[in-house]
C-alpha cells in the first residue's frame, strides 16, 4: 500500500511526445553535437555526416557527451529531421 509520501502514478494520463516535441529534442541534441564537434576543432557538418553514413559513433566526440547524445536518436529519424528541415527552408526561401 502507499503511505502518506508516495503517489499512485499508475492512473495519472501519460502524454504521447508529439511530432513537434521530437523535432524539438532532435534540434536541441544536433545543435549540442555541432557545438562539441566544433568546440575541438573538427568539421561539424562533415563528422555528423560522417555518422550518419556510417553510424560508427567514432565520427562524434565524447567531449561534452555528444556521442551519447546523438547515439539516443535513430538514424532513420534523423535523417527525416534534417531533410525536412531542409526542404522547408527551401519552400520558404523560393517563396520571398
Amino acid at each position: 500500500m502507499f503511505n502518506n509520501t508516495q503517489r499512485d502514478t499508475s492512473r495519472d494520463t501519460r502524454k504521447f511526445p508529439s511530432a513537434s516535441d521530437r523535432d524539438a529534442t532532435i534540434r536541441e541534441i544536433l545543435f549540442a553535437v555541432y557545438t562539441a564537434l566544433e568546440e575541438k576543432g573538427y568539421n561539424p557538418v562533415s563528422q555528423i555526416v560522417g555518422y550518419i553514413l556510417s553510424e560508427d559513433p567514432a565520427y562524434i566526440t565524447s567531449h561534452r557527451n555528444a556521442r551519447g547524445l546523438i547515439a539516443k536518436l535513430d538514424r532513420d529519424e534523423l535523417l527525416d529531421a534534417l531533410a525536412r528541415f531542409y526542404f522547408s527552408e527551401l519552400s520558404e526561401n523560393s517563396e520571398k
